[in-house]
């Protein structure tokens, strides 16, 4: 019996709960702790955002750490758009996609079932149990192509860190990885929720049954990670540009305002 793919799905399965277990968590946590002074609408958008940078660093911190402990193990992919990702370029085998994909809703599922039990049932309602929801005026369009942006962001840095043989910071992908999260979150998560990956909404959702406008939370990722994971590959990987570095390396380093090859 092989049991590699168990394996890489275990490590799999570990970063993916991490991820919700402690993003999701975050959420329902923080409000919880300001659920005294939170009286009205108003009042949750002012908390929501004075807990902002406290929530985009939980999930950033969480994938940093994950991949970083399991990236030689499995790539650290925690995202069924990642995996996506790696398989329309031809980086992961279909047989094992598949067990990546089982073991990242199943970890989802598993975190939102166990945060579920965790908490009482007030702070889970006002926080939907952590899953990524629209803000109000903001359509489902609007809310398409934001996430759609921000899982391009997050699936180029992962290709141009852990992917690329040639990256500079491959030895800290990881580092650059979870950054790249939280600056998303930054962003999107008034907005989104910021989700830029389908365990991550799908397990909440599930156990909190709440599938408001689900499908952006995956039509997005799942556009935004093929397109950046296909671009960076017929760009970069494929047709290799030269290096850019000083007279040894063979390429003399451009002077400012010169293209950096000829």
């Amino acid at each position: 019996m092989d049991h590699d793919p168990l394996r890489r799905g275990f490590a799999e399965f570990v970063g993916t709960f991490a991820l919700v277990f402690v993003g999701a968590g975050s959420i329902v946590t923080l409000t919880k702790v300001f659920l005294p002074g939170i009286n009205g609408p108003q009042a949750q958008d002012i908390y929501g955002g004075l807990t902002l940078v406290a929530v985009a660093l939980a999930h950033g911190l969480t994938i940093a750490v994950m991949a970083s402990a399991v990236g030689h193990i499995s790539g650290g992919h925690f995202n069924p758009a990642v995996t996506l990702g790696f398989l329309v370029t031809r980086r992961i085998a279909p047989s094992l996609a598949v067990v990546y994909w089982s073991m990242q809703f199943a970890a989802a599922t598993a975190a939102a079932a166990l945060l579920r039990w965790l908490y009482a049932p007030e702070p889970r309602r006002l926080t939907h149990l952590g899953a990524p929801g629209l803000a109000s005026g903001v359509d489902h369009w609007q809310g398409l192509v934001i996430e759609i942006v921000l899982t391009f962001f997050l699936v180029w840095v992962i290709f141009a860190t852990a992917a690329d043989p040639g990256g500079s910071f491959k030895s800290i992908a990881g580092l650059a990885i979870g950054l790249t999260i939280t600056l998303d979150v930054l962003m999107g998560g008034p907005l989104t929720g910021a989700a830029m990956n389908p365990a991550r909404a799908f397990g909440p959702q599930l156990v909190q049954n709440d599938w408001t406008k689900f499908w952006i939370r995956y039509a997005g990722p799942i556009v935004g990670a093929c397109t950046a994971a296909l671009a960076y590959e017929f760009l970069y990987l494929r047709m290799r540009p030269l290096p850019v570095g000083p007279p040894e390396s063979g390429v003399i380093e451009p002077r400012p305002g010169e293209t950096a090859v000829t």
